[in-house]
């Protein structure tokens, strides 16, 4: 009996601990495949604030939200690359859908890893887009397919 508890007693706090963890880190949904962010497909990005961005893709318009702070995000040479993580990279052509891994940077900046994506409406995109502090076009983004 006297070995049950200080076993119980462990389980109790690892299942608090475990619980608290789970609160502090907002819970992934990844979009479905068909509707993922196809970065070939960009016709314009705007940097909302320091972890927030949105994107284009012809008529789908997309919110991306960042890990954490990313400030000099989308700054010259304008552009932003967006990067799969290495399972879509291949499977879905390196589109992003906000899985574990992926990530957007600027050229000559450190990536920022992507929290979450999320399909946005049109009037949405344009209330966002008004308060951008950096904007540019999808020309930028390299629409090369890594070597198998």
């Amino acid at each position: 009996m006297k070995t049950i508890l200080p076993t119980l007693l462990l389980a109790l706090g690892v299942g608090v601990g475990a619980a608290q963890a789970a609160e502090t880190v907002p819970a992934r949904s990844p979009l479905h495949t068909a509707d993922c962010i196809d970065t070939t497909q960009i016709n314009e990005w705007h940097i909302v604030d320091a972890r927030t961005a949105i994107v284009r893709t012809g008529p789908k318009r997309y919110l991306v939200t960042l890990q954490s702070d990313c400030p000099r995000l989308g700054t010259p040479p304008p552009g932003l690359i967006f990067r799969a993580n290495p399972s879509n990279t291949v499977v879905n052509r390196s589109r992003i859908c906000g899985e574990v891994g992926e990530t957007v940077h600027s050229r000559y900046q450190p990536p920022c890893a992507i929290q979450s994506v999320s399909k946005i409406d049109k009037d949405r995109f344009d209330q966002l887009s008004a308060r951008a502090i950096r904007h540019g076009s999808g020309a930028e983004q390299p629409t090369t397919v890594p070597a198998h």
